[in-house]
C-alpha cells in the first residue's frame, strides 16, 4: 500500500462515500476490509457510509468494488452507484451515458448535470404481508431484493419509529438469515410521494439515505396500491430521490427501474498512513 492516497468525498442524498481511482491497483485485496473500516470511521478518519474503488473492466466502461463501513462487501448500493458514475464522468473515465460492472450485474447510468439517473438491475424475491415478531410487536413486513435485500414496514408516522432498535431486530431476524436485510420504515405522504427512513446492513445504523431502499419502498408501495410511479422519496437527509418504473400486471415482475437524484462532490484530499492508524 502506498501513501498518500488521493480520494474524493461524495454524497448521494446524504449517503456519503470515499471514492478512489483504483484502475491501477495498489490496495491489497487481503486487507481491503480493514482498510475500509479504518477510513470510514467518523471522527478518527475521513468517515463515510462506504468505500468505492473505481476499477478497470473489459466488459463495461469501468467496474467497482463497494465496501460498507464495517468492511463487508455489498452487491449494490444505489446512492453509491450514482456517486461512482458521476466520479467516473468527471474524471474522464466514462461518457455521460455509461455502463459499469457491479456484483449485482451491469448497471447503466446517465449524467444530467449533478444528477445521475441510474438503471437498476431487475428487482426480485418480492414477498408481501409477512407478519414477524419484532421487539415484542407483530409487524407486517414486505420484502424485495433491489440488488441487495430490503424489508419494508409502512407506518403512519415515520418520525415515531425506533429505527435503530426495530431496524437492527429486523436486520438480524431469523427469517432473513444468513445474509440479513436492510430495513425501511415508510410513511405515505401523497399519491406519488413517500418518506423513508432506513437502517442499513453493513453500516448497522440509520443512514441519511439509501437508494436501493428507496427503490424497494417505492415499488412495494405501488404494488400494494399506496402510490403510483414516478415516486418521489424523501430520505432522512431531506434530499429527494425519484424512482421511475412501470407497475406490472398481475403476477408480472417489475422492470425498467430507474433511480434519479443528485450526486455531489464534497471535497478531494489525500489519505495519509495515520488515517488508518488504530
Amino acid at each position: 500500500m502506498r501513501f498518500p492516497i488521493p480520494f474524493t468525498k461524495m454524497s448521494g442524498s446524504g449517503n456519503d462515500f470515499i471514492v478512489i481511482d483504483h484502475r491501477e491497483p495498489f490496495l491489497d485485496r487481503e486487507h481491503l476490509a480493514s482498510f475500509a473500516k479504518a477510513v470510514c470511521r467518523r471522527k478518527f478518519s475521513v468517515g463515510a457510509d462506504g468505500l468505492i474503488l473505481i476499477e478497470a473492466s473489459s466488459e463495461a466502461d469501468f467496474a467497482w468494488t463497494f465496501l460498507n463501513a464495517d468492511g463487508s462487501v455489498a452487491e449494490m448500493c444505489g446512492n453509491g452507484a450514482r456517486c461512482a458514475a458521476r466520479f467516473a464522468h468527471l474524471n474522464g473515465i466514462a461518457p455521460a451515458g455509461m455502463r459499469f460492472k457491479t456484483l449485482a450485474g451491469i448497471i447503466a447510468a446517465e449524467i444530467i448535470g449533478d444528477n445521475v439517473k441510474l438503471k437498476m438491475t431487475a428487482p426480485n424475491a418480492l414477498e408481501l404481508g409477512r407478519i414477524l415478531a419484532v421487539d415484542g410487536y407483530d409487524l407486517e413486513i414486505h420484502s424485495l431484493n433491489t440488488g441487495v435485500p430490503h424489508a419494508v414496514v409502512f407506518t403512519d408516522d415515520a418520525s415515531m419509529v425506533p429505527v435503530f432498535g426495530w431496524g437492527r431486530a429486523i436486520r438480524q431476524h431469523a427469517h432473513f438469515q444468513p445474509a440479513g436485510t436492510n430495513a425501511n420504515f415508510v410513511q405515505v405522504l401523497g399519491p406519488k410521494e413517500l418518506l423513508v427512513r432506513t437502517y442499513e446492513r453493513g453500516v448497522e445504523d440509520e443512514t441519511m439515505a439509501c437508494g436501493t431502499g428507496a427503490v424497494a419502498s417505492a415499488i412495494i408501495a405501488a404494488v400494494t396500491n399506496r402510490v403510483s410511479p414516478p415516486v418521489k422519496v424523501t430520505t432522512s437527509g431531506g434530499e429527494p430521490l425519484v424512482i421511475h418504473f412501470a407497475v406490472p400486471g398481475e403476477g408480472q415482475p417489475v422492470r425498467e427501474v430507474y433511480l434519479e437524484g443528485a450526486a455531489r462532490v464534497i471535497y478531494q484530499g489525500q489519505l495519509h498512513q495515520e488515517a488508518i492508524a488504530g
